[in-house]
């Protein structure tokens, strides 16, 4: 079984939730996200499995949110998705996927659920 994460080694939670998984003795596959974005497709998939909307998923706090106006309720799922890959910073993480499923490490125990 593959789990990865989503990884983002400069965000303490990212940090948490990726030793959390080690303490359990899991090496996870780990995609530094900035480096490498989810497409697209790989987005509409997490967000699926994730149950949650584009919005959902973003970090509102971002400079980058209000500079692309991301606010703006007339915007499409598919607006919010395109924004996120082309500026990865905008995604929400850490995200972990195991088992067909996701978890956001927000609180990071709560990734364990999927494991």
């Amino acid at each position: 079984m593959t789990i990865r994460i989503f990884h983002n080694p400069r965000c303490s939670k990212s940090r948490t939730t990726l030793a959390l998984l080690q303490e359990q003795g899991i090496e996870p596959e780990i995609r530094l996200y900035l480096d490498s974005p989810p497409n697209a497709d790989e987005l509409r998939s997490i967000l699926k499995k994730l149950g949650k909307t584009p919005r959902e998923l973003m970090r509102k706090g971002e400079a980058e949110y209000r500079e692309q106006n991301l606010n703006d309720e007339a915007l499409t799922d598919d607006d919010l998705i395109l924004a996120m890959v082309s500026t990865p910073k905008l995604i929400e993480r850490p995200i972990v996927l195991a088992n067909g499923r996701a978890a956001l490490g927000r609180p990071p125990e709560s990734v364990l659920d999927i494991l």
